[in-house]
């Protein structure tokens, strides 16, 4: 797909997350928006998976471990034709399937994700089936930094190192926020870069909001044989909104009726 196709469709994705997260009156508007550009490149430009092939062992694998920004993965499968978008009508309503992080009841969810830093363990296992079954699938997950302290994540990548897993790539959506404040302050886990590398990785750093270099990086993968891969994606919470961008009060919030609007009419004029 084109860089000028991806373009319109990340502000087309911005537009439809703000409309669902305002009806339904929940959902975590900052890090959907920070994310979405890399999901319209994984799976509109990187990915081999869609609704033909989801029952295929073939299939490229996608785990979304910061599950909280299910909005976001849910806007873009709903536009990949894995269920029909007014589904997404019901977004947090009662007995609806489209809840507030990713079930597995949701066609084209690969696993239960919300526990913080379960996703990467749960991708690295699935990659290793992958060696052992002779499969040449690619794994990919997506991962918060307000979620890397928890311990699983390195574990995870010490067994991902150990076992050669160059089928798989993680991409950190680095926005430098969580919910309870900047991530530098509630534990920091800087330098990324040479921790995952002391751990085995090959790491590359992206903007996370360009899409051509996304395209790119992700079309070098794997970046060294015998290694896993790392995205380390620099991005904003909230981007594309104005008087979101970079507040962490939009970590987890509803724009009232006047901040829809004017929301609405800025990602229009950028269309």
């Amino acid at each position: 797909m084109s860089e000028q196709e991806l373009a319109r469709l990340s502000v087309e994705y911005r537009k439809k997350i703000l409309k669902y997260i305002y009806k339904a009156k929940a959902g975590h508007t900052g890090g959907s928006l920070s994310c979405v550009d890399i999901l319209n490149v994984l799976y509109n430009d990187t990915m081999n998976v869609g609704p033909e092939n989801f029952s295929s062992a073939d299939r490229d694998r996608y785990i979304q471990s910061k599950g909280h920004t299910v909005e976001a993965l849910f806007v873009v499968l709903a536009d990949k034709g894995f269920f029909p978008e007014s589904d997404l009508e019901t977004l947090c309503q009662y007995k609806s399937h489209y809840i507030g992080h990713p079930t597995r009841k949701v066609h084209g969810v690969e696993q239960n994700t919300g526990a913080l830093g379960h996703g990467l363990s749960l991708s690295v296992g699935t990659a290793i089936s992958a060696k052992l079954d002779d499969k040449d699938f690619r794994v990919f997950t997506l991962l918060g930094d307000g979620e890397l302290p928890e311990g699983s994540n390195w574990e995870a990548a010490l067994t991902a190192s150990h076992y050669k897993l160059d089928n798989l790539c993680a991409v950190i959506d680095c926005n430098g926020l969580q919910i309870s404040g900047p991530t530098a302050e509630v534990c920091n886990t800087e330098p990324l870069d040479a921790k995952f590398e002391a751990f085995g990785w090959s790491v590359r750093h992206v903007d996370g909001h360009n899409l051509k270099e996304l395209q790119d990086t992700f079309a070098a993968l794997p970046f060294e044989q015998g290694k896993p891969s790392m995205v380390i994606a620099h991005t904003i919470k909230g981007k594309g909104v104005s008087y979101m961008e970079n507040q962490l009060k939009w970590h987890h919030g509803v724009p009232s009726a006047e901040q829809y609007e004017l929301a609405m009419e800025e990602l229009g004029g950028v269309l």
